[in-house]
């Protein structure tokens, strides 16, 4: 019997199953959701009110998932604050050669009871990601546009009338630099 430990005897067999297999040319992430990379800043509307945003795009996972970072402030009040961290990533049905399926999840300021998984599709020039609350389904539509970026997100009722509840454009800034700890 081997004294090579079991967990270095099981460990190539452990990164075989973690290593997802595809072309190093074909990325997991749709070019529609690799286009919001980055940091963006501008302004909108949340239900009528005037806002400041600013969002920071980033890969994560080995470039298999995009992560959102959004802040935002109302112009009249900026003590009124919310922020959200959404996870977008794509698949497609048995490897095939077809349009990804979106998925997301999205966490925000008012805690884990809003906490919603999305799903959704690559629609034109942007993507599309609908998250279902009791109340509506929440569909944010996502248009970047170069050097800019629109943002809506509309309530989609049960009978499919849709109703405005944000909206923003934004443009591409310099992210700053990570703030360093003490």
């Amino acid at each position: 019997m081997s004294f090579i430990p079991i967990a270095l005897r099981l460990a190539p067999a452990a990164l075989a199953v973690a290593s997802p297999v595809h072309a190093a040319d074909e990325p997991l992430l749709p070019a529609s959701l690799r286009a919001i990379e980055g940091c963006w800043t501008g302004e909108g509307r949340v239900m009528g009110k005037p806002v400041t945003m600013a969002i920071r795009a980033s890969l994560a996972a080995l470039d298999a998932l995009m992560i959102v970072d959004a802040e935002s402030r109302a112009v009249d009040d900026p003590t009124d604050r919310y922020a959200a961290h959404l996870t977008l990533g794509a698949s497609t049905p048995d490897g095939e050669k077809a349009d990804p399926v979106l998925t997301g999840y999205w966490a925000d300021s008012f805690g884990g009871g809003y906490a919603a998984t999305g799903k959704g599709a690559v629609s034109g020039e942007g993507f599309d990601i609908g998250y279902a609350y009791p109340d509506a389904t929440f569909i944010n539509r996502w248009r970047p546009q170069g050097q800019a970026l629109r943002w809506d997100i509309v309530a989609r009722a049960a009978d499919g009338t849709e109703k405005p509840f944000a909206g923003y454009v934004v443009r591409k800034v310099i992210c700053p630099a990570p703030a360093k700890a003490d």
